[in-house]
This record gives C-alpha cells, sequence and structure tokens, in this order.
C-alpha cells in the first residue's frame, strides 16, 4: 500500500470537485477549494477521521467498498479509480460486476442540467450521483447511510416518508417494477455481491418483496408522469424520464415542467432557493 500516492490523489482529487457537483449547498465562506473533508466523509459513508489519516498518509488499509465509495464521492474517473484500488493495493472491480462509478461524460451531462432535477442510477437501483436541484426537490440525498442509497430498498425497507406521493395502485405498481428490476439484474449480473445483499436482506426483511419476488413479474421503468409532495412548495406534477446509458448500465433520471406552468415556476424557485427551507416568521403578541 503506497500511502503517500494515495493521500496526494485524495487531496488533489478532493480540490477538484466542487460542493455543487455532488448535490450539496455551497455555502458561505468556503476556506477550501473543493470539498471540505466533512462532506467527501458525508457522501463515502465514513468517518471525518477516517478520511483525514487516509489524506495523511497514516491511514488504515482500506476495504474495497471503502474505496468504491471514496472514488463516487471525489468523482474519479476510470483512470484515477484504477489509480485508488492500486495505491490502496487492493484488486479494482471485476468484469461482471455492476460499474458504480459514473463517468466523467456522464457527470459533465449532470452539471450542465443545471436548472432541472436530475440523478444516475445503477443497474440495482442506487443512487450514484445527483445534482442539487434534485437535492433541493427530493431531499439531500448525502444524509442517508450509503448502504441505504438505493430507490428499491427505500421503498420495502426504508422508514422516512419521501417526497414523491402515489396513490395505493401507483404504489403497487412501483413495487412490481422494482422487483423486476432487480431480478433483471439479477441474470445479467448474477455474481456481484452487492446485488445479492440487497436482494438476500429485501426477501428476509419485507414479507411483500418476497410475495413478489416468488411471483416472477418482469417488467422495466418507463418514463411517466410524477406528483412531488414538497415540504415548502407544496404538490407538483412533473413529468421524469429516464435516459439510459447502455455502456454502463446506468440510467439518468430527470424530472421536468411545461413552460408556462406552476410547476416550471416552482423549479425555478428551488433553482434559486436549492436545499434551504422557508420559514414564517412568528407573529408578535
Amino acid at each position: 500500500m503506497d500511502r503517500t500516492e494515495l493521500a496526494a490523489l485524495l487531496r488533489q482529487a478532493r480540490g477538484r470537485v466542487r460542493p455543487e457537483d455532488v448535490g450539496l449547498p455551497a455555502g458561505p465562506r468556503r476556506q477550501v477549494a473543493g470539498l471540505r473533508r466533512e462532506e467527501v466523509a458525508q457522501l463515502a459513508g465514513v468517518s471525518v477521521d477516517y478520511v483525514v489519516r487516509l489524506e495523511q498518509g497514516r491511514g488504515p488499509h482500506p476495504s474495497s467498498s471503502v474505496l468504491a465509495a471514496l472514488a463516487r464521492a471525489l468523482r474519479l474517473n476510470d483512470e484515477d479509480r484504477t489509480l485508488l484500488f492500486q495505491f490502496a493495493d487492493a484488486a479494482p472491480p471485476r468484469e461482471g460486476r455492476i460499474d458504480m462509478v459514473v463517468r466523467p461524460s456522464v457527470l459533465r451531462l449532470l452539471d450542465r442540467i443545471a436548472d432541472l432535477p436530475a440523478l444516475v442510477l445503477s443497474a440495482k437501483a442506487d443512487l450514484l450521483a445527483w445534482n442539487s436541484m434534485a437535492a433541493a426537490l427530493l431531499g439531500d440525498f448525502s444524509t442517508w447511510p450509503p448502504a441505504q442509497r438505493n430507490i428499491i430498498w427505500q421503498r420495502f425497507l426504508g422508514t422516512e416518508r419521501g417526497r414523491v406521493a402515489i396513490t395505493p395502485a401507483e404504489a403497487d405498481n412501483a413495487a412490481a417494477l422494482s422487483v423486476a428490476t432487480l431480478r433483471g439484474a439479477r441474470a445479467r449480473y448474477p455474481d456481484d455481491p452487492g446485488l445479492l445483499r440487497l436482494i438476500s436482506e429485501l426477501r428476509s426483511r419485507s414479507p411483500r418483496f418476497e410475495q413478489l419476488w416468488t411471483a416472477r413479474l418482469s417488467g422495466q421503468w418507463r418514463s411517466a408522469t410524477k406528483t412531488i409532495d414538497h415540504p415548502d412548495i407544496g404538490t407538483l406534477r412533473l413529468d421524469c424520464d429516464t435516459l439510459l446509458v447502455p455502456d454502463t448500465d446506468q440510467a439518468v433520471v430527470v424530472y421536468s415542467a411545461a413552460p408556462g406552468t406552476r410547476e416550471a415556476s416552482a423549479l425555478e424557485l428551488l433553482r434559486v432557493t436549492g436545499t434551504e427551507r422557508f420559514t414564517v416568521p412568528e407573529s408578535a403578541d
């Protein structure tokens, strides 16, 4: 393990990533270029002390899962990700595994969609990247534990109510499509350990998932209109389109509204306010 080179790579990569690149608010009075160590730790799901020790060249030997999480948090390209694993004396992800790294060209696309909420999902529905508009519309995904940054896990095992409001019929359809998505992913990646763990946990902890899994349903996500229940702006009806990235088996999900509608005005407001919550001053007695 080359701790010196690993530390240098992590520091340089952190300095290249802006908070808005990873869906975080920039905030006032930033004293460092790029991300803070606290933000890297939050995105990767490790402690701040762990990041500090790695950047100082005195950290422990990181596991492959931690290295993959750091690569996603720091938006490393394929070459830098390979170097990250090599410096840490770890084997890069093998062929036949679900790609959990978003290619730079897709990240640039995400950056250019500055006025619309957009996010990137893996083949098993992990939240890999999102822009600041997605965080403003749907909530700050970086506050979720990394193991729970999966929309199918959240659908069956999540405890927090999401902002996507759906009727019972829509919920049944979404649940069935979620299970079909994982069944299709297992057919393409039968040896992916993360996928197998996810399916095993869902089958053991969710009777509803187990029921749908044994039904052997098929299907795929399609573009649709979704209702978002935003805590400050209220109910929004938005078009939700899924754009496939075939080479990496990932999907870019984009929310939009027709020009001149109330929803379009609401999205413009979110672009300005970001994740800030609106407060109403208390009236004087």
